[in-house]
């Protein structure tokens, strides 16, 4: 029987065996006040063959709806009988974390950092460790964001779909609206994919604020990802609801005067070109301008502030060839979770 068991999982020098967790601390660096920081990953290495999915969250310290996305996924029954191996890191940007911030102590975007150097700044440093470490021991990925503060994403996918195994990857996560999205340099999902892993990145929410719809989407899409993989027994209940929608692309509709912004367009809202998203008052009450949406779309970003200054983008509007279904998709997510 010993002969028939599975290799242990190896992960920064750490030794899971199979049918067990490991917690793994990665030391990252001193504070200024000597006190020592690490980047944590916990491994769920089953006792049958399979991928290696990595699931991250907080690479930028403020979209903590990740963190709590892999903390259910760690407690989810189904991966007690998991097949292949997962490497579960709730929290990367831990520096930003422990501040409430998006960005790390030298300002700089971690996001924008990868693949990183062993000698550059503490940005890079960190991707570099991340990468090495990390990323690369994965077959599969997915990263967990949010919009940036003051502002919140309707769920979403955005992946680079002409890649076959993150185009079935996004089909089977399971939200409305799969944004096929360029890569960007220096992002976690292009150093990933350029290292051969098909990474997908999951936006919902707010920076700084669970958003518990948000959540649960995100907690049914990554088992239904495992499910597709082979890694878990898939079952009917976590099926999508319906096929997503693909944006080939999306436009930010911006303030045109500085004033006080009330929106009259929800998140996940079909708009048509000409359609009045909101608008823009003076303070003082003496003007008012109109926010006209320039395409066809869905609503999947919108600005949370009331006070705006000229250019700030209020609305995200992703293009869709059919709106119609687009709009159905949407119905469709939104009546699944009023039911659950």
């Amino acid at each position: 029987m010993d002969k028939q068991r599975r290799k242990p999982f190896v992960l920064a020098g750490t030794v899971v065996e199979s049918g067990t967790r490991g917690t793994i601390d990665l030391p990252l660096s001193l504070l200024s006040d000597h006190t020592p920081i690490t980047l944590t990953a916990q491994v769920v290495h089953g006792r049958q063959a399979g991928p290696t999915l990595l699931i991250n969250g907080a690479v930028h310290g403020d979209e903590v709806n990740g963190v709590e996305i892999i903390r259910r996924i760690l407690r989810h029954s189904s991966i007690k009988r998991l097949a292949g191996t997962l490497i579960a890191v709730p929290i990367v940007n831990v520096y930003g974390f422990l501040t409430n911030t998006r960005y790390l102590p030298d300002r700089r975007d971690l996001n924008r950092s990868f693949p990183g150097s062993p000698t550059g700044s503490l940005a890079s440093r960190l991707a570099h460790l991340y990468m090495s470490e990390i990323v690369t021991k994965a077959t599969h990925g997915i990263d967990l964001h949010t919009a940036a503060i003051h502002r919140s994403n309707f769920p979403q996918i955005r992946c680079n779909l002409s890649n076959p195994e993150v185009h079935r990857m996004a089909m089977n996560f399971g939200v409305p609206v799969v944004l096929n999205a360029a890569l960007r340099d220096g992002s976690l999902r292009k150093a990933a994919i350029d290292a051969g892993i098909p990474f997908l990145v999951y936006e919902a929410g707010e920076a700084l604020r669970f958003d518990e719809v948000a959540i649960r989407a995100g907690v049914k899409g990554i088992i239904r990802v495992m499910g597709d993989l082979g890694m878990i027994r898939q079952r009917r209940r976590h099926e999508a609801p319906a096929d997503p929608v693909i944006s080939r692309s999306s436009v930010w509709v911006r303030a045109p005067e500085g004033g006080i912004f009330r929106a009259k367009t929800k998140l996940g809202a079909q708009v048509s070109m000409g359609d009045q998203l909101g608008m823009i008052a003076s303070p003082f009450g003496d003007s008012e301008f109109p926010i006209e949406c320039p395409t066809d779309g869905i609503v999947i970003g919108r600005n949370n502030l009331p006070n705006v200054n000229q250019g700030d983008g209020i609305f995200n509007i992703a293009r869709v060839d059919d709106p119609d279904a687009a709009a159905d998709a949407v119905d469709i997510f939104q009546d699944d979770w009023e039911q659950n």
